[in-house]
């Protein structure tokens, strides 16, 4: 699907690639999986997707070994939602700690509890040998764990920031971990967490399949790139005085250390790669590479308006790249709409693992037409946080802002509407509301988005504004 017919003088400097076309190969059995997550990477921050700035040869090379998507969503415009969405399958409105936009809550409510069912102890379930290596932020000790949801192995942080020398949390406490203790490593974060898995594929047991989630903390903020100690120590002196706001590092950084961060993680990852290709595993190996949500500061973002937090593109398209060289053809693009939880279907799927019927999933298994050559999937995709709703179908995106905006329209009627209709084909910046000409569309998307409201948890300490008529169309 190729929706936009915008033309963009980037895509002809991009290595030419074909239009998606299943391979129709037989599905190989029991893949390993390696699924990569970037950390508030911007849709445009790599050389692939037409970054002006930024130097991703790994990157653009895992792309041209596989499928690129232009319209792949996260389940999420921040961070702890996405990654709740990822291992549980499911609209992180289901639980609690999906609630927290990102999570900040330190206690026994807030985190995947052990008894769900999740991708990791799906997986272990049915043979695989399971780890994470990175950015966890689903829950913090004592009462949550990586290692309680089924990953076996676990080295990272549990909030959902660290300076990348010091090695500590928002708050200014340490916060590396190996599964449940508490550690002290020296150097790079990024680096530490690329070798850590490069061990983990040399030294893995052999006999069994494997899913290893990597989950870098790179490019978030702090704005640190490698050889920056003493902008980590000037951090770290910040965080004693202003608490939290130390970290978020408002007076620092550059687009120029923003791409030096890009370029530690887009090294790492190419040793991860090398370590797959030397242990003689690349053809069975999907490889899943992805950022949580859209980018902020410094990210590219271009042609996208909004930015992380947002339910407008900029908020929640993300990059995403797939390389699995026995099931799918090399240089390829697609652009059909997907989103996170399609990928924990589908990564079951893959590997024969049936979910779990108490807990069905929210996604849809992307199997039957990456591999098999069936038709794309066409359900409309859904987001909702605390101030917006967003659906979208087809070329139609439709946003619902929860509290009136003031915005300016030629009609005074439609002064202050809450709900727009964006018609992605022709418009991706989301500047024209088509929705007087497509009151059906509107009335169609806004119903989907409804049911799905009304069926997750409602935000605690919120209330919840009832839809209204305003823009004569709605009801």
């Amino acid at each position: 699907m190729k929706l936009s017919t915008v033309p963009d003088r980037r895509e002809q400097w991009l290595r030419q690639e074909q239009p998606f076309k299943a391979s129709k190969r037989d599905r190989p059995a029991q893949p390993n999986v390696i699924f990569i997550f970037a950390d508030d990477l911007g849709w445009g921050d790599l050389g692939c997707y037409g970054s002006l700035h930024n130097d991703t040869p790994v990157l653009d090379q895992l792309a041209a070994d596989g499928v690129r998507f232009t319209d792949a969503y996260a389940a999420s415009p921040t961070c702890s939602p996405t990654r709740v969405a990822l291992y549980t399958g499911r609209y992180p409105g289901r639980l609690p700690v999906g609630l927290e936009e990102p999570l900040l809550s330190r206690d026994a409510e807030h985190g995947i509890p052990a008894q769900h069912p999740t991708l990791p102890s799906m997986l272990k379930d049915t043979g695989y040998q399971t780890a994470m290596f990175g950015k966890w932020h689903c829950g913090w000790l004592p009462w949550f764990s990586p290692l309680d949801i089924g990953f076996e192995r676990f080295f990272g942080n549990m909030d959902g920031v660290l300076d990348y020398y010091g090695h500590v949390d928002s708050k200014g406490m340490p916060d590396l971990y190996e599964g449940k203790e508490p550690v002290e490593v020296v150097g790079y974060y990024t680096d530490i967490l690329s070798d850590k898995s490069v061990d983990y594929i040399r030294t893995r047991d052999t006999s069994k399949p494997f899913y290893l989630q990597l989950n870098y903390t790179a490019p978030h903020f702090p704005w640190e790139a490698p050889g920056d100690e003493a902008v980590s120590e000037k951090v770290l002196a910040a965080i004693d005085t202003k608490g939290a706001r130390g970290m978020f590092h408002f007076e620092g950084g550059s687009r120029d250390t923003y791409r030096r961060m890009i370029k530690a993680m887009d090294d790492g990852i190419g040793r991860v790669l090398e370590a797959v290709d030397d242990e003689g595993i690349r053809d069975n190996t999907i490889i899943i590479f992805a950022s949580d949500n859209g980018g902020e500061r410094y990210a590219f973002l271009w042609p996208f308006v909004g930015e992380k937090g947002d339910l407008e593109e900029g908020g929640i398209r993300v990059p995403f790249l797939v390389r699995w060289p026995a099931a799918l053809d090399a240089g390829q693009v697609s652009g059909t709409p997907v989103v996170t939880m399609d990928w924990t279907a589908t990564i079951l799927d893959a590997a024969g693992t049936a979910p779990h019927p108490d807990k069905p999933l929210d996604g849809q298994s992307l199997l039957g037409w990456l591999v098999d050559g069936n038709s794309e999937p066409e359900d409309a995709l859904l987001w909702r946080t605390r101030g917006q709703g967003a659906v979208r179908k087809g070329r139609f995106k439709l946003l619902h802002d929860r509290v009136a905006k003031p915005l300016w329209h030629k009609d005074d009627d439609f002064a202050g509407s809450r709900t727009r209709l964006f018609d992605l084909g022709t418009d991706d910046r989301e500047k024209a509301d088509v929705a007087e000409m497509h009151p059906e569309v509107v009335q169609e998307l806004l119903g989907l988005w409804r049911t799905l409201d009304a069926e997750l948890m409602h935000y605690p300490e919120h209330e919840e504004v009832e839809l209204e008529q305003g823009n004569g169309l709605a009801d």
